[in-house]
């Protein structure tokens, strides 16, 4: 079998979550002895070399449109469906921020792809989504799909109630390198007052709340992860607002993050929205305390075992760390990531759903 991965242009340049499950999904499914090859959206595959194609982020189906009108070939979506809505209501800066408040999130992701064209040259790629708007776009790419691969089934309940959206799915959990994220007897090392957050420093992600809850605080908190080009803004209020115990350390590979993880007591994820939170699932298998937000799908993969804040309140924020900081970490939750959500398994399960959908055409 051979299957073309399709996502955005700025898989690389602008890396995130998606990028991780998408390279880690590839190189698990060639050690099962499956083709795959990558290409970004703005790239013509040759279709007729693949049996199927898989693409990610149904949030653009201006980047999937245009591509399954040409190859005429079978694909699944791994949907990772994040709801920006209330971060764009409530958090948004900038010109756009009064604007969003009064508009709905069909409208504003229509208005965001207008504006990657308008600001960035990002080409509108489908005559269908410029005439027919973003709600109409995404239930066409969903009704055409062989299969929808959410990573859990909240994501797909959330994009059913959004979009109106009844289609096949299976759940593709998000997962670790278990190879790699190898949890140590080091409580002896921890520093029970450092506090870590491994994320793109950007708006969603919610860091400026973090930095109010622990600026000048008995804490020590060091926030690791790349600027976002596209919000060059709120990168320096992050850097305005922050205290002399605020560190920040820019975007490394996985296997420099794990002396953070094994010195860290307590890893805070406080995100307007998360589907899971991919360095929470790396920080609990290396051993640490878990703080997240409450908005999204988290609570699906960590239940009572981790903390959970309200992204708008920076009390709400500090109050989850200080307790997560104080308690010893729960027994069972590295066992619970690392036999639950590796990318192995995710692997064998997207490749079922390929063979799924290849034996229902």
């Amino acid at each position: 079998m051979k299957v073309a991965f399709i996502s955005r242009a700025t898989l690389y340049s602008d890396k995130g979550g998606d990028t991780m499950q998408l390279v880690q999904t590839a190189d698990q499914l060639r050690s099962l002895g499956i083709g795959v090859d990558i290409f970004l959206a703005d790239q013509k595959p040759d279709y007729t070399a693949y049996d199927l194609l898989h693409f990610f982020n149904i949030i653009r189906p201006d980047d999937i449109l245009p591509h399954i009108g040409r190859a005429k070939k079978p694909f699944a979506v791994s949907t990772i469906f994040v709801d920006y809505s209330e971060y764009e209501k409530k958090a948004r800066q900038g010109p756009s921020a009064f604007l969003f408040k009064f508009l709905s999130p069909y409208f504003i992701e229509y208005l965001k792809v207008l504006a990657r064209f308008l600001v960035n040259g990002e080409k509108i790629k489908s005559s269908y989504y410029l005439f027919n708007g973003h709600k109409r776009s995404i239930q066409k790419v969903a009704d055409k799909a062989g299969m929808l691969l959410p990573n859990s089934q909240n994501e797909y309940d959330r994009l059913s109630l959004s979009y109106g959206i009844h289609n096949r799915y299976r759940v593709i959990p998000n997962g670790i390198d278990k190879a790699l994220f190898i949890p140590e007897n080091t409580r002896a090392l921890r520093d029970e007052r450092m506090i870590l957050c491994v994320a793109r420093i950007e708006g969603r992600k919610n860091q400026l709340n973090l930095i109010r809850a622990l600026a000048d605080t008995s804490y020590r908190l060091v926030l690791i992860g790349a600027k976002s080009t596209n919000q060059m803004d709120y990168y320096h209020q992050c850097k305005d607002a922050a205290a002399p115990n605020i560190q920040f350390v820019d975007s490394m590979e996985q296997e420099s993050l794990l002396d953070y993880y094994r010195k860290a007591k307590v890893h805070v994820l406080p995100s307007w929205f998360e589907t899971t939170g991919l360095s929470s699932l790396e920080a609990a298998a290396m051993g640490c305390n878990i703080v997240i937000t409450r908005k999204g799908d988290a609570f699906e993969y960590f239940g009572d075992y981790a903390y959970y804040c309200d992204p708008e309140s920076p009390d709400s924020i500090f109050q989850a760390i200080d307790k997560a900081a104080s308690d010893a970490v729960p027994a069972g939750l590295s066992d619970l990531v690392r036999e639950q959500y590796t990318w192995e398994a995710a692997a064998k399960k997207t490749l079922a759903a390929y063979t799924e959908i290849l034996q229902i055409r």
